[in-house]
């Protein structure tokens, strides 16, 4: 699991090229509502990608089995996160959304079977960076109820990046899956570079991660 470490540095996990930053955790401690309203959209994105995948590639043999189910336990945290932000007297209130998501969109090449490892490979990294910053919420948020929402969602954030994974091994060769996602993790790493003027546009893939070493 990922953790904060006491020097106020965070350690990675194998999928992604550099670990977030502690500033990033300081700011989403002092912006939770913020916070929690954006990860209910991610949950719905995530459920939507999914969704849009199994659609496109209607025929291929066993990724229905495979996405059908991540888009339902997606939308089973959408829901656990969207009770939350109304237990707090807030709703699903429109937010911008950082350029993280486009900006890894924009990586994925046009032409088959290309489009398809790309897919699987972003989607797999929105994952991890998604496990990475709900583990170090679940260890470190200020908030108790969070931090055990947090906890709660680590095993299958976890298993849904394995499960892109290993949609693309069974597909590709390990080195050629390897060797795409490493320049993948690169550009996801450079959507998350920056800082944030303002604290209060936090969001769960805001900018916030540790230069590249």
């Amino acid at each position: 699991m990922t953790a904060l470490l006491p020097d106020k540095t965070v350690a990675s996990i194998r999928w992604l090229a550099a670990p977030t930053s502690w500033s990033w955790l300081e700011q989403a401690n002092s912006n939770l509502i913020n916070l929690l309203i954006d990860h209910a959209h991610c949950e719905r994105k995530a459920a939507g990608s999914a969704v849009q995948m199994m659609f496109r590639y209607l025929c291929e043999p066993g990724l229905a089995e495979v996405l059908s189910p991540i888009a339902q336990e997606e939308l089973e945290h959408f829901d656990q996160v969207l009770a939350l932000v109304k237990k707090r007297g807030r709703y699903l209130e429109p937010l911008q959304s950082p350029e993280y998501g486009a900006k890894l969109a924009k990586s994925i090449r046009k032409g088959e079977p290309n489009r398809m490892l790309d897919s699987f490979l972003v989607a797999g990294l929105i994952e991890a960076r998604s496990h990475e910053r709900m583990a170090l919420l679940a260890e470190h948020c200020e908030d108790q109820e969070l931090r055990c929402l947090y906890s709660s969602l680590l095993t299958s954030e976890a298993r849904h990046f394995g499960q892109y994974w290993l949609l693309c091994e069974q597909r590709w060769d390990r080195a050629l899956v390897t060797a795409r996602l490493e320049e993948l993790a690169i550009i996801e790493v450079e959507a998350l570079t920056g800082s944030l003027q303002n604290p209060s546009d936090v969001r769960m893939h805001s900018v916030g991660v540790e230069p590249i070493s």
